[in-house]
């Protein structure tokens, strides 16, 4: 990339990063509910700026912003059939620079997930990386990075919101084919965790895509981001959404697709996404590829 070029992006996208994040507003997510709920499959997502990110992502999994900076959980595969890995939490500023990597997880289980962040934590679910197996939840505050377990689960987590209103943890297993719900007592201890899976498991509804990364957006509601590739013949199509779904039914109540790929191919909401307010519409961030080279896209969608 051009030097003048990149200055330009950079500029770019630092003046875009002075909105603020959507959670540091008060009405923010009842804003970015209404604005959610107004987009259609024919709402047009506009690129505003894409950044290089200066370090090796391996394969990300869920992302947050917080402040100016942005937290992605990535996994980084050593040997998967014999149950070795590294799972990462990273920290990069706007420009793509990393200015921290967090290491998460025990022995098979390394495969971080999709991730939230409540305005005081980040939360992460750690996994071995296979369905119905076994997972251990921390939380992560946000400038010391100091990491905290909070509790362990007898299957396969793949991403988990906190319900700041309802004071409840809310995960998805592999491949968000199920929803599990858990209380928090006032000490931000989960209650009855040593439930089993079958005592807690409610199936998802909704099969168009599998969620992969989740935050939780005000008034009992999460937004969901995600894929689902389908096959006629030898022919393979791959679909990005979007999705809001009700934390109380675990019903979904707005679906879009997201008709955006990388150049890779890859949907943009293959895993990471945050989403955000701006003054005429939504933001959404995006890191859809692995490996050592991956960008960060930006895109604007206008919303009346």
């Amino acid at each position: 990339m051009h030097q003048s070029v990149a200055k330009l992006l950079l500029s770019s996208l630092i003046t875009l990063l002075s909105y603020g994040p959507v959670w540091a507003q008060e009405k923010a997510p009842s804003d970015l509910i209404r604005k959610f709920r107004a987009l259609r499959d024919t709402s047009t997502w506009r690129q505003v700026a894409q950044v290089p990110l200066r370090f090796p992502v391996h394969h990300p999994q869920g992302m947050v912003r917080v402040g100016d900076d942005f937290i992605l959980s990535s996994v980084e595969v050593l040997d998967r059939s014999a149950g070795k890995g590294v799972g990462h939490l990273f920290k990069f500023d706007a420009t793509g620079k990393l200015l921290a990597d967090v290491k998460l997880g025990e022995g098979p289980k390394y495969h971080p997930g999709g991730i939230d962040y409540d305005g005081q934590h980040i939360w992460v679910p750690v996994a071995e990386y296979r369905p119905n197996s076994s997972s251990v939840v921390y939380k992560v505050h946000p400038e010391s990075l100091k990491v905290v377990e909070v509790f362990r689960f007898d299957d396969h987590l793949g991403g988990i919101v906190h319900n700041t209103d309802a004071h409840s943890l809310h995960g998805i297993s592999w491949g968000s084919r199920n929803y599990y719900d858990w209380k928090l007592n006032a000490q931000g201890q989960v209650l009855a965790a040593n439930q089993s899976p079958d005592q807690l498991r409610v199936p998802n509804p909704s099969y168009y895509i599998d969620y992969q990364d989740c935050h939780y957006a005000g008034s009992h509601l999460m937004l969901c981001g995600g894929l689902k590739s389908y096959r006629q013949g030898n022919n393979l199509f791959r679909l990005g959404g979007l999705d809001l779904v009700d934390l109380t039914t675990h019903q979904p109540v707005h679906q879009v697709p997201v008709p955006l790929w990388a150049h890779s191919g890859r949907p943009m909401t293959q895993n990471p996404f945050w989403l955000e307010n701006t003054a005429e519409g939504l933001r959404a961030y995006f890191v859809p590829d692995d490996g050592e080279v991956a960008t960060l896209y930006v895109y604007e969608v206008l919303v009346k």
